[in-house]
């Protein structure tokens, strides 16, 4: 197998159970090339949850866009005609889509937080992938003559 799609193969499955079981040596381990051990390593140090812990220095390099930010947020979630656990679970659909680690562990927490059950986070994630595998479908038909 090439070093590539060894590298692809199995990244999203170790990631996954790195960020869940926090077993970065075993699973490091049981990648024997060297560049591909180097490049997992790099990757889960990219999704450390503990970067979120870095945010506070952007609000501090650039206070007035990161206010505006955290206003914009605290606006969007505030209570109105949407309840925050649906709002919550849009968050969740959004951050699977841009498949963004960080989002994904947040917004799954406050979904919770906010009532959402395993069912509904299960919808979410395939009323999600369909819609994704929808665009590929009708953008698919640029393709054809």
């Amino acid at each position: 197998m090439q070093h590539g799609a060894l590298i692809g193969e199995r990244r999203g499955q170790q990631i996954r159970k790195l960020l869940a079981m926090d077993e970065a040596e075993s699973v490091v381990e049981n990648v024997h090339d060297s560049h591909d051990q180097a490049e997992l390593i790099k990757e889960i140090a990219m999704y450390d949850m503990k970067n979120l812990t870095k945010i506070k220095k952007l609000g501090e390099l650039a206070p007035d866009a990161f206010k505006g930010f955290m206003a914009f947020d605290e606006a969007a979630f505030k209570g109105g005609a949407i309840p925050l656990k649906y709002k919550e679970l849009m968050a969740v659909a959004v951050s699977l889509s841009t498949q963004c680690p960080y989002c994904i562990e947040v917004h799954t927490k406050k979904a919770r937080k906010a009532g959402a059950t395993e069912q509904e986070l299960a919808e979410t994630t395939l009323v999600t992938a369909v819609l994704k595998a929808g665009g590929a479908i009708t953008h698919g038909t640029h393709t054809l003559e």
